[in-house]
């Protein structure tokens, strides 16, 4: 590098932690979850990062349901010991409480896209063991007019950071919602599984990306796992070898 240009390098670089500066002043970064003036982009002030409960083990080793008490390497739920899940592993960063819901909704709803590297990083530690040996991310699709009213997939975001961080290749269009499904917040169980029946299909220009790949999905809560195991399905029928799930936040305790 002759001196020229590396005086108009440090001239950039010089600039360009200027315009830093004063975007800092005149847009202060602000907590993700309150809107609390903090110091870095992308963080949570210390009130609301305390409100958080993070999911590690011990835990079940096929649905990630926390454990009390570790009952040592490779130990099953009741539910998954009963009948071994589609999914073959599922990982949550986030237990769902009021404190995460308020987080996840801004992100979902408010157009907080700026929250989906810092999400994507608490999936990531999370669903470790499934990075390593993922082929594929794959989001959970939105309905094309519940896209088009929202603007962004959010499960999309946090796969694309994912995949940005991983170097995993993410198919974001590898999956499509084929009719737009109501709200399952208000259903039960059996409900769920009956909302999103039939309601995905694999895209099949992306079918060939698929074959004998082991998938890492994405979505951002786990409620009864209805809408994953759909998706699931969906996958190993059109050629996935594999799927496992991460998610932002789980239900624990969810009474359904």
């Amino acid at each position: 590098m002759d001196s020229h240009t590396h005086r108009s390098v440090g001239m950039r670089r010089l600039l360009r932690q200027a315009t830093d500066a004063v975007l800092d002043v005149l847009l202060p970064h602000q907590c993700l979850g309150c809107g609390a003036i903090v110091e870095t982009a992308g963080v949570l002030c210390p009130t609301c990062w305390g409100d958080l409960t993070f999911i590690g083990p011990p835990h079940c080793h096929a649905c990630g349901l926390p454990f009390e008490f570790d009952p040592g390497p490779g130990a099953l739920c009741a539910a998954c010991s009963r009948e071994a899940p589609l999914i073959e592993r599922t990982r949550a960063a986030l237990a769902y409480s009021d404190a995460s819901r308020t987080l996840i909704l801004g992100f979902k709803h408010g157009d907080h896209t700026e929250a989906a590297a810092a999400l994507a990083k608490w999936m990531l530690r999370a669903g470790a063991d499934l990075v390593e040996e993922a082929d594929l991310i794959v989001p959970v699709p939105l309905h094309w007019t519940r896209l088009f009213s929202r603007r962004y997939n959010q499960a999309a975001l946090l796969a694309k950071e994912m995949s940005r961080e991983t170097g995993i290749a993410c198919v974001p269009d590898a999956l499509l919602r084929r009719r737009r499904t109501p709200s399952q917040g208000r259903l039960g169980r059996a409900g769920r599984r009956r909302n999103v029946r039939g309601a995905f299909a694999v895209a099949e220009r992306n079918r060939e990306k698929l074959a004998d790949r082991r998938v890492l999905l994405v979505d951002d809560v786990l409620t009864t796992g209805a809408t994953l195991t759909a998706c699931a399905r969906t996958l190993l029928r059109g050629g996935a070898r594999a799927v496992d799930a991460v998610t932002l936040a789980r239900v624990v305790d969810s009474g359904l």
